[in-house]
């Protein structure tokens, strides 16, 4: 059930959005808590996102239930006590990439931009801009980015017990790898 919405989030973004697009079902999103005490780093290998070019526009979703750790204990802790993924089960991003035409779509190269938009997590939404790199080669286009944000302003709570294990930065990792949507 949950894979279907985030399809259908995905159809409805590429339906209403016109102009030649780009897909992912399996991009990634990873974040980073590095402190003396402990390192807390989740994965998430199952983001849906789609890119129109011609816009410069692009949307991401992931569902918090799919980031993994490497203990079963720091998972549960994640989802029930900081994320509560039941609550929120989702997390998005829409936004658009600021000056996309000094990007050629249509022949291999790398490129730095600037992306703004919308990051919503924990139900609370703020605004991000951060620069990124996207990679076009082989009629596919590689997008990724590194930035921080800070679990309080998306009103997660960090019991003072274990404030000390958890930086108030975490560095958030992005990379999406986009195929041509068929139009059919």
């Amino acid at each position: 059930m949950k894979r279907l919405s985030v399809l259908y989030f995905l159809l409805s973004v590429v339906v209403a959005v016109n102009g030649q697009k780009y897909m992912t079902k399996n991009g990634y999103i990873g974040f980073l808590s590095h402190t003396t005490m402990e390192d807390i780093k989740g994965d998430n290998n199952q983001v849906a996102g789609v890119l129109d070019i011609s816009t410069g526009d692009l949307v991401f979703q992931a569902l918090i239930k799919s980031f993994h750790f490497d203990r079963a204990l720091m998972e549960e802790h994640f989802n029930e006590n900081y994320m509560e993924s039941d609550k929120f089960p989702k997390s998005s991003f829409k936004g658009r990439i600021v000056n996309p035409s000094p990007v050629d779509f249509s022949k291999p190269g790398t490129y730095e931009v600037t992306v703004v938009g919308d990051l919503t997590i924990h139900g609370a939404t703020n605004k991000i801009s951060t620069k990124g790199t996207i990679v076009i080669a082989a009629g596919e286009i590689t997008a990724t980015s590194k930035f921080n944000i800070n679990p309080e302003d998306y009103k997660i709570n960090i019991p003072g017990v274990v404030r000390e294990k958890i930086n108030k930065n975490l560095e958030v990792t992005v990379a999406m790898k986009y195929a041509p949507v068929e139009n059919k």
